[in-house]
């Protein structure tokens, strides 16, 4: 482990997160933790990290600061407030935010970070609670080559398939390319499982069939099975997914681009969340078929 970068500050334990810095402590790094609410940090405390009261108090010290919250509200508030990690951060430190949040925000972050001295990457990641669990995350990296290589030791404990895309805000474009793949993606699935039900098949002999054909991808393989099992916790939050929808229908509005998948994907998961899923995984997506094939 690269002995220079051995004081990692985490902000933001949720699903992924939690994950993400126990793999973090599990190298050796040391890690201290901020969260808005404590109890869940209190399993990473237990392992071994340290407890902070704000962002600030966790940059302060650290080589390295990560931030992986729920949305660019956050990010802008957790870096650019009073309290928060630019004011606080160490001359040289690397902060990296694996947050999905907007190109825009993440070349402003690391303009300001520049001014003070520090590396920004926006570094978001695809893998869901699975990949980041298993340390198998897709780590898609935008800033400075020589920041990315430095934080390589970081990157391969979260991740397997980590790229640098680009100048700032590169991470963040790449992110919102996965999340309109996946966003009619599954559409397709959900559709697939409702056909095969409404036609009399077996849905899990369906899935030996399509999922390692030319039809396979993540979610055939790993949502789809939730599905059939009618589990529809978060892997991902419906509410953080649409969040995403709006940020890639925003940038792609932006540069003049007309995307009517992702327009009918977010249109599908508003509805859904109206329904009361904000808080499922988005697998739950297939209940607005079940409610059609019941009418």
């Amino acid at each position: 482990m690269n002995r220079e970068l051995h004081k990692v500050a985490f902000v933001g334990t949720g699903v992924m997160g939690s994950s993400m810095a126990r793999h973090l402590l599990d190298r050796g790094f040391e890690v201290s933790v901020f969260t808005r609410t404590r109890e869940k940090a209190e399993g990473l405390v237990s392992h071994g990290a340290v407890w902070k009261p704000s962002a600030g108090e966790a940059a302060r010290g650290a080589d390295v600061v990560i931030t992986m919250v729920g949305y660019p509200k956050d990010v802008e508030e957790i870096y650019l407030g009073d309290n928060g990690i630019l004011p606080n951060a160490e001359k040289g430190a690397y902060l990296i935010d694996m947050t999905t949040s907007t190109p825009t925000l993440a070349k402003q972050i690391y303009l300001l970070a520049k001014e003070r001295g520090l590396h920004s990457l926006d570094a978001p990641v695809s893998g869901g609670d699975i990949g980041a669990r298993e340390a198998r995350l897709t780590i898609m990296v935008g800033g400075d080559k020589e920041a990315f290589a430095a934080c390589q030791p970081i990157f391969q404990a979260l991740g397997k398939n980590i790229i640098h895309q680009g100048e700032a805000g590169a991470g963040q474009h790449t992110k919102m390319c996965n999340q309109i793949a996946i966003a009619t993606n599954m559409i397709g699935v959900c559709e697939a499982l409702a056909y095969a039900e409404t036609a009399g098949l077996d849905p899990e002999d369906v899935l030996k069939s399509i999922s390692s054909g030319a039809a396979g991808s993540w979610s055939l393989s790993i949502l789809a099975p939730r599905i059939i099992a009618g589990n529809y916790e978060p892997g991902f939050f419906v509410k953080h997914f649409i969040k995403d929808m709006e940020i890639a229908l925003d940038e792609a509005d932006k540069m003049g681009l007309d995307v009517p998948g992702l327009s009918l994907a977010r249109e599908m998961y508003v509805k859904l969340s109206a329904s009361g899923e904000e808080n499922s995984g988005t697998q739950a997506l297939y209940k607005l078929f079940q409610k059609k094939s019941t009418n």
